[in-house]
């Protein structure tokens, strides 16, 4: 699911970063082995040659510190061999499993390209010493044989420095939670995450090539992150196809504002780029998750599939689906939720999202579900059994643990692998300690509230960042950077310079809490009744007929 609820999983720490990628898509490399310093388990010396490849690995991997500075250092043939003494940065038993298994695979690769070259046995052998003290010391670090094939289970971040972590962030799938009144550190969530920054640069090319003002979402940073924007933007210069993705986990009949968020900033996606959209609901998952029948969660996905056609958008280019009802309709979709499972061991997914022992196979499996719909022969009808089409998936930042094991397993089975745009959360009405959940009625505003509902709400459990007296607030300001009201303008107040006035008059004093709370409700009341009444004009053939396979307004 894309945008989920709060439930009782443990939290666990942020996982660890897929490598970056620059923006033509090559793989950022493991930390070169030049750059680690000895220690009583490394081998004396170590021949690097200058141009050996090494891999693209097939985990997620540490982003590299400083690949320009070692590129000086790299060995041609002829030259001393480099002494490990003189290695700076760490040891090789200092460093976790998963950095372990990458530098095998790159020192394996250094072994056969000496090897290729037919170089001096010396260095063979030096090389092929290293490798198997690196060997060594896997086994010592987890207790198994290296293998190629099975990475080990380590995906959390490799960091000694306090600056880099924020001990009390905690975001899962399932979970979000901060004890900082602010929310989660995002511009450190992209280190650990190993994604891309949203930069001017970036909005600035979507304008110039679209033609369009950006999205108050990217303007805003409400959408912060990416994986390989550039690339769907460099596709789109060409005239080459992508295709947009995101999804929808129905787990309560009415969704709330919150979930508004992905579809309003998909729906402009889509008009701004022509692009066809397919829409995942996970009611499968929400069966296996949670205490519901079948037929409930069912039921939950067409309830939430009408709040979603009423956001606008177009029959003729949209394809929503539900898991149990697409299953065993198309055998595109079957077959590549088999390859993705083949291709991810169990140690992978319960290393990336935590299951254990006493949990059921459906958990265990439904990733594969969900990365699915990232490939484009998952969907025959639309894309006429093309496997070449690049897709582009708008989502909440949690869901990203999802689409790195995808994008780490498509190259593997014959795919490009998906891009990505990641949005913040949206917060509870207590605070920004964590997200708004459907399944705590005074943490949400729904849908379906009434504009007495909606203002009782926020006057009465929208966290304020004002003093405590006006006498206070009036000296001092407010606090716009813990204030939900301010924060919910954020996201639905359009026009930037009422926004900026506002912040100005908040912070400064001169606007008090409740006339904040006030400008809020003023804004979300017109646009849930508008949502509303859109919602009521949906019929139930129009539901069939979104979510009957069919071919799009496109032509592949």
């Amino acid at each position: 699911m894309f945008y989920p609820e709060n439930s009782k999983q443990q939290f666990w720490r942020i996982l660890s970063a897929e490598s970056p990628t620059s923006f033509s898509g090559s793989p950022a490399r493991a930390t070169p082995l030049h750059q680690l310093q000895h220690s009583p388990c490394d081998a004396d010396r170590l021949p690097i040659r200058k141009g050996v490849p090494r891999p693209e690995l097939r985990t997620t991997r540490r982003r590299e510190t400083d690949s320009a500075s070692s590129c000086g250092k790299v060995r041609q043939r002829g030259q001393t061999l480099v002494k490990m003494a003189d290695i700076p940065n760490g040891s090789f038993c200092s460093l976790k499993p998963l950095e372990l298994f990458e530098q095998i695979a790159a020192q394996g690769e250094n072994v056969r390209s000496l090897k290729s070259i037919k170089a001096p046995k010396d260095e063979i052998d030096a090389a092929v010493k290293l490798l198997l003290s690196l060997k060594v010391t896997y086994k010592t670090a987890t207790g198994q044989e290296y293998k190629a094939d099975s990475p080990p289970t380590d995906f959390t971040t490799v960091s000694n420095s306090p600056d880099n972590v924020d001990e009390d962030d905690f975001v899962d799938p399932w979970t979000v939670q901060t004890s900082n009144a602010k929310g989660v550190d995002y511009d450190k969530l992209i280190v650990r995450f190993g994604s891309s920054k949203i930069d001017k640069d970036l909005i600035n090319r979507i304008e110039r090539i679209t033609g369009q003002k950006p999205h108050h979402f990217l303007r805003r940073g409400i959408f912060f992150s990416h994986r390989d924007m550039n690339q769907i933007l460099d596709a789109y210069e060409q005239k080459k196809p992508f295709y947009l993705y995101t999804g929808r986990g129905p787990s309560s009949e009415t969704m709330h504002v919150g979930h508004l968020i992905p579809f309003m900033f998909t729906k402009w996606l889509q008009e701004t780029f022509n692009v066809p959209l397919v829409i995942q609901m996970t009611d499968d998952e929400k069966y296996l998750w949670k205490d519901l029948t079948i037929e409930k969660a069912y039921q939950y996905a067409i309830e939430n599939i009408k709040d979603i056609i009423a956001c606008g958008f177009d029959i003729n280019k949209t394809f929503i689906f539900s898991d149990l009802s697409y299953m065993g309709t198309s055998v595109g979709f079957y077959e590549n939720i088999i390859k993705v499972q083949k291709h991810v061991t169990f140690n992978q997914v319960k290393g990336i999202f935590g299951f254990t022992d006493s949990d059921c196979i459906g958990k265990i499996s439904f990733p594969a579900i969900q990365a699915a719909p990232s490939f484009s022969s998952s969907f025959p009808k639309i894309f006429n059994n093309r496997k070449d089409i690049q897709c582009l998936i708008p989502c909440a930042i949690d869901q990203d643990p999802y689409f790195r094991m995808t994008r780490d397993v498509a190259p593997r089975i014959g795919f490009p692998k998906p891009a990505l745009l990641h949005s913040v959360f949206f917060p509870a009405l207590q605070g920004a300690q964590t997200k708004m959940s459907a399944s705590d009625p005074n943490s949400s505003i729904f849908l379906t509230d009434t504009p007495k509902q909606i203002k009782t709400k926020i006057n009465k459990h929208a966290f304020s960042g004002g003093k405590d007296t006006v006498e206070e607030h009036r000296q001092y300001g407010g606090n716009c950077d813990v204030d939900v009201s301010y924060m919910y303008l954020t996201f639905f107040l359009e026009d930037d310079d009422r926004l900026e006035q506002i912040k100005q008059a908040y912070t400064s004093g001169a606007l008090l809490t409740g006339e904040l709370k006030k400008v809020l409700i003023e804004t979300l009341q017109p646009l849930i009744a508008t949502h509303q009444q859109r919602r009521k004009q949906i019929t139930d053939e129009m539901v069939k007929e979104f979510m009957t396979p069919r071919k799009l307004a496109f032509d592949y």
